[in-house]
């Protein structure tokens, strides 16, 4: 089917195109992700596309009706506004550059739009050289585009390359926290109001360990379900089906594997014994399943790039929810989780992650960097209450602060929150609710 040219009529091309545009009225948008518009809006500049990236159901299609929701609400004509579904079953066996120009011109034809318009193109990596079309869309000039893709690949490195200059990424990724309680509907003013809040909110945390954020998740009832759909769905079609694996079983044991061991040291040439296949491949694949945006693989921190290429990397994954449904596992692994989720917090916040550890074998979870600068130094553990544990942790973070020279240092607990002073060292204790917020 996909090789029959259907070529739809500018009638039925419209007619689909209105089930999903605001035209006539306006369509449910869900909890509005107010941090992720106002991002959006400020890369919105003539001349230049924004791609919404990140995993399949983190929210991209909604967020993208959010933005054409506020624009409306801004007072941008409801026809100056065009959103196009490539993964409707009704564009099958039409995606090409030329039907992307007869969507266009029907819409101008039908709508007559005056003025600027906005171009919202949902799974645009389904359309074979889609960027052909878009690059002459902007040149033209006047339109704003907002694309949205599920690899990586297509819609970060392959677009310097598809789009040099031409456009600006913003990542999405599942609910954070803050967003995960507002759709529990939990919102909290101020700091103070937050505080007084926080019986609610820490008994909220489990929740969001175990079932994580993705939004038809954290809304639906059959959760398990959904959660090993989606993990399905992302490894058949984003890279099983993109890149033509044919060591489909290989390939599922490797993100199990992954899977099960999220926060944990992993080296590739020992799990090239594991699966019994070369190391180039366990590579390649772990390449894969980063750029379907699954899972993170964090360096050890050196100023040698050489020697963090050679050391272990830890590997984390998207979302805890997606891991416990496939890992069957929970309870046992909650430090693993909390670790995770700290994880998470620093890549919403776009900070460049390591973990530390000397030649002595002293090892901090996480160094954190914006801009060149060492930002933090962190370990977390989930209770603190044994001595031992409490010593080993507090031993490598003061090896840590003063190998970086820093003066103050973090550990993330469940629910422990305290501050001590070690040789001029300054050790916070911060519960997860609170740093997650």
């Amino acid at each position: 089917m996909a090789g029959t040219m259907l070529n739809l009529s500018q009638d039925k091309i419209i007619e689909i195109l209105l089930d999903v545009n605001f035209w006539q009225e306006d369509r449910f948008c869900g909890v509005e992700r107010g941090p992720y518009l106002e991002r959006i809006f400020q890369l919105a500049q003539d001349g230049l596309a924004v791609t919404l990236v990140g995993p399949r159901r983190s929210g991209k299609s909604t967020i993208m009706n959010q933005l054409i929701q506020r624009l409306i609400a801004q007072g941008v004509p409801r026809k100056n506004t065009l959103f196009i579904n490539f993964e409707d079953p009704r564009f099958f066996g039409e995606l090409t550059p030329e039907f992307m120009n007869r969507l266009l011109s029907a819409y101008l034809t039908f709508l007559k739009p005056e003025g600027k318009t906005y171009i919202f193109l949902d799974e645009v990596q389904n359309v074979r050289s889609w960027e052909r079309f878009v690059r002459q869309v902007i040149d033209k000039g006047g339109r704003q585009i907002f694309i949205t893709g599920s690899s990586s690949k297509l819609l970060s490195r392959e677009l310097g390359t598809l789009l040099t200059g031409r456009h600006l990424d913003a990542e999405i990724y599942p609910l954070n926290f803050g967003e995960f309680l507002s759709f529990n509907g939990i919102v909290y003013g101020d700091r103070l109001d937050m505080i007084g809040r926080q019986d609610e909110i820490h008994g909220k945390i489990r929740e969001f360990m175990q079932w994580g954020g993705f939004p038809a998740v954290v809304l639906g009832q059959n959760k398990q379900e959904i959660l090993l759909a989606y993990a399905r769905d992302i490894l058949t079609r984003d890279i099983v089906e993109r890149y033509s694996i044919a060591k489909v079983d290989n390939l599922r044991t490797l993100y199990k594997y992954y899977m099960t061991n999220a926060a944990s040291l992993i080296s590739y040439n020992s799990i090239k014994g594991f699966l019994n296949i070369p190391v180039d491949t366990v590579e390649r694949w772990s390449d894969y399943l980063n750029q379907a945006f699954l899972f993170f693989f964090v360096r050890r921190f050196s100023y040698s790039l050489k020697e963090q290429e050679k050391n272990p990397r830890k590997v984390y994954c998207v979302d805890t929810g997606m891991r416990n449904a496939v890992s069957f596992r929970f309870t046992e692994d909650l430090g693993k989780l909390l670790e995770n989720l700290v994880f998470m917090k620093f890549l919403h916040e776009g900070a460049d992650v390591f973990y530390w550890k000397d030649a002595q074998g002293y090892e901090v979870d996480f160094v954190t960097m914006k801009q060149g600068k060492i930002r933090d130094v962190l370990q977390v553990s989930f209770d603190v209450s044994e001595a031992k544990t409490k010593n080993r942790e507090v031993r490598a973070l003061l090896r840590s602060m003063a190998f970086f020279n820093m003066k103050e240092g973090l550990i993330v607990t469940e629910d422990l929150e305290a501050e001590e002073t070690i040789n001029g060292y300054l050790i916070r204790y911060v519960p997860i609710w609170k740093f997650l917020l």
